[in-house]
């Protein structure tokens, strides 16, 4: 891809030009690059995957930009100088899943009162974080949601939970366009 600066007869245009070069305008600079291929043969089955994604991800971005909140929220993140718009972001977020980076069982011993710390982080911001304790046979002893201190999540316990071994701990981050990142932990 090659950049055209103070061109006069580059400058503005944008358009495929035969089967050789593409001009497009990039935050007010002429990008030439060379002309795409046309695919031949078939999708495999994680080439459809992503591609159904994409289509997602401009869908929801689509949906943002056309609401004046959402796309205000998205414009925070966005960059004019780097062409980087709340459109752009929002694709972005939804291509993106929160991650769960660190689950802290510590402080965790069965008590109520005990406190469960989870460091998740998010290409745009996690929205919710819900911790669900279950016994070894499976059986549910307590769920809810952590809170946000702005450096982690923090799941305060309400249940006496007098038997930990085999116990599971499983962590659910969500982001705006509600994906959802699920990590477990058996103590």
């Amino acid at each position: 891809m090659a950049e055209s600066k103070n061109n006069i007869v580059t400058h503005g245009l944008s358009g495929k030009v035969g089967d050789l070069l593409v001009f497009s305008q990039r935050n007010g600079k002429t990008i030439v690059s060379k002309a795409p291929k046309e695919r031949t043969g078939e999708l495999s089955d994680k080439q459809e995957v992503q591609k159904l994604k994409f289509q997602r991800a401009v869908l929801y971005a689509k949906t943002v930009v056309n609401d004046p909140d959402k796309k205000q929220m998205y414009e925070t993140m966005s960059d004019d100088s780097k062409g980087i718009s709340a459109y752009n972001v929002a694709v972005a977020d939804l291509l993106n899943a929160p991650k769960i980076q660190e689950i802290n069982l510590s402080a965790y011993t069965g008590n109520p009162g005990d406190t469960i710390r989870i460091i998740a982080t998010d290409d745009f911001e996690v929205l919710l974080v819900t911790v669900k304790i279950e016994n070894a046979d499976g059986s549910l002893v307590e769920e809810g949601n952590a809170v946000s201190n702005g450096a982690e999540w923090i799941y305060t316990a309400t249940v006496l939970n007098s038997d930990l071994s085999g116990d599971k701990i499983t962590i659910t981050a969500s982001d705006r366009p509600v994906n959802m990142t699920e990590k477990s932990e058996t103590l």
